[in-house]
């Protein structure tokens, strides 16, 4: 919308845009107690094929799920993936739908599926949500409550490196039995403050005052989010290098990657050998909101014109014609 675009957003009633809502719901599902999830999904798309004479290009963030009804569609697309691929099970249903043009929000993303129809990796961006922070006395871990967000190993690093750990998580009802037998019992050493779940100013206060953020995950990644935040924030990151990691954190400059528990106690110590001026500028460079959009929209031009090009197939880029990632 900043860059002069006119854009309809089809999403839940209670959305904040500055774009043409087409409210589907009344609320975010997550929010609604929706059974059934799939149902007002499949209502949405039908409202998008109604109007698709409206748009250019249609931009999809609902997974596969529209997939069997967009191929037959004579319309401009893209989708952006936001999941883990790494599961044989999918696998089947995308080489069904080669064609259909993708977005990865990483490159890590989408490397079990280098067959798949990949127009282009584009990196997550914030808008200006956060604000340089002075940094503290203490560490960082912004997630959720599971064995894959590593918050036993920041736990852990946080004792080794004797520095206090601030933890502000959501516990889900799926992750509470691990929260209970593997994680309440180490938050009675004093090093360590259980936040709880947090809002937007309640991350500015936390990333921003933090000397560094953990994120020692123990899953692929697809981007990770809590990452660029900090370093809005100006925080560096000391995390684990899987998934998506390797390519948001700058060894040396905004973060330390590490192996294990250990080599991540030792990073502790070097966070002030790192700028929190680089930080910031690092996000204000790659992960701006305003980066993104632009590379969306050079995505979106390369469609349509592939599109003009061969109206009777649609937007189907080869592999060859994929855009590299600024």
């Amino acid at each position: 919308m900043a860059q002069g675009h006119d854009v309809t957003l089809f999403a839940s009633a209670d959305s904040t845009t500055s774009a043409k809502l087409v409210a589907t719901t009344p609320r975010a599902l997550r929010l609604g107690g929706c059974a059934d999830a799939v149902a007002p999904h499949l209502a949405m798309l039908e409202e998008v094929y109604r109007r698709r004479a409206d748009f250019d290009v249609v931009h999809f963030h609902c997974d596969y799920l529209h997939f069997p009804m967009t191929q037959r569609e004579h319309m401009t697309h893209v989708t952006t993936l936001h999941g883990r691929l790494d599961l044989p099970d999918i696998w089947p249903l995308y080489h069904a739908f080669e064609g259909m043009p993708l977005v990865s929000i990483s490159d890590s993303q989408r490397a079990p599926m280098p067959w798949a129809k990949w127009v282009r990796t584009v990196h997550h961006g914030l808008a200006d949500v956060y604000r340089p922070g002075p940094g503290g006395d203490y560490l960082a871990f912004l997630g959720r409550i599971c064995s894959d967000k590593g918050i036993v190993p920041a736990i852990e690093i946080a004792k080794r490196a004797g520095m206090k750990l601030r933890i502000a998580a959501k516990i889900g009802d799926a992750d509470r039995a691990y929260f209970e037998q593997h994680v309440a019992p180490l938050l009675s050493d004093p090093l360590v403050e259980f936040v709880g779940e947090i809002g937007e100013a309640g991350k500015q206060e936390l990333l921003g005052g933090a000397r560094g953020l953990l994120f020692p995950i123990d899953w692929p990644e697809p981007f990770g989010m809590v990452m660029i935040e900090a370093l809005a924030c100006g925080t560096p990151v000391i995390a684990f290098p899987r998934g998506s990691v390797p390519e948001i954190v700058e060894q040396g400059v905004t973060g330390f990657l590490c192996d294990d528990v250990d080599e991540g106690a030792r990073a502790v110590a070097r966070l002030p050998e790192l700028s929190r001026e680089a930080c910031r500028a690092a996000f204000e460079r790659r992960f701006h909101a305003d980066r993104m959009a632009r590379d969306y929209v050079e995505v979106y031009r390369r469609l349509i014109d592939a599109r003009r090009d061969h109206p009777d197939r649609g937007p189907l880029l080869h592999s060859g014609d994929e855009l590299s990632r600024g």
